[in-house]
């Protein structure tokens, strides 16, 4: 029963998303200029708005391609998936780190990123897991942007999350394993924020890059210095 729900529920999906790209796609070729203001505004609420290396020519064409939307059935896919909720346990999902060794979330927890880490690292423990490519270039990919290709291993993953480590993160950094459970347990693809508190989901964050918000976990950790 529970598979029969989960197929009309990703059937249904498809149709919603398919649809949704088949008018923003026709929306394109007659208002060009209209949609590009929108798509513009969707992304002044994300780093890619900002980010000198990319123009809008660079990642604009390509919302509501076919590459678009397979991603974007994609995470709305795996949303079915989540089994991470405030309130409730935390997936104490399995990572690996960059000695090839297997770890598991919530042994990491002990006693704008980085500069949380900066300033709440008196109180609180921070993650970053690393999971699978947003924009590989054999898949929704954007111009001038870095190459990575999708991983096909965990050898291929570690060398890509290579790119991030070279940002010198100011906490432990592991990688998802390939069967993905950190990302689909956590709806977290692209990227995604949470606060595990005792190994409870105590926040949950929008899903990024629109809802990405490092101010809310701020505001949460100020209040239990």
């Amino acid at each position: 029963m529970f598979r029969i729900r989960v197929i009309i529920q990703k059937t249904l999906i498809l149709l919603y998303v398919s649809l949704c790209v088949a008018v923003g796609k026709m929306l394109m070729i007659l208002f060009p200029e209209m949609m590009k203001r929108y798509i513009l505004k969707q992304g002044q609420k994300s780093s890619i708005g900002i980010n000198p290396k990319f123009s809008y020519e660079n990642w604009g064409p390509t919302f509501f391609s076919l590459k678009y939307l397979l991603f974007v059935l994609k995470v709305k896919w795996k949303k079915l998936e989540d089994e991470a909720f405030e309130g409730y346990n935390a997936p104490n999902t399995p990572v690996a780190d960059f000695r090839d060794e297997m770890h598991h979330i919530l042994d990491f927890m002990q006693g704008e990123f980085n500069k949380l880490v900066e300033d709440f690292n008196c109180i609180a423990d921070f993650l970053i897991i690393y999971i699978e490519e947003a924009h590989a270039t054999d898949g929704w990919a954007f111009e001038n942007n870095i190459v990575i290709k999708n991983h096909r291993n965990l050898q291929d993953r570690k060398k890509a999350a290579q790119f991030l480590l070279k940002e010198n993160p100011l906490c432990p950094v592991v990688l998802d394993t390939m069967e993905n459970l950190s990302s689909s347990k956590y709806a977290a693809l692209p990227e995604r924020l949470y606060l595990v508190q005792g190994g409870k989901v105590v926040y949950k964050g929008g899903v990024g890059p629109w809802n990405y918000h490092p101010q809310d976990i701020r505001a949460i950790l100020e209040k239990l210095k």
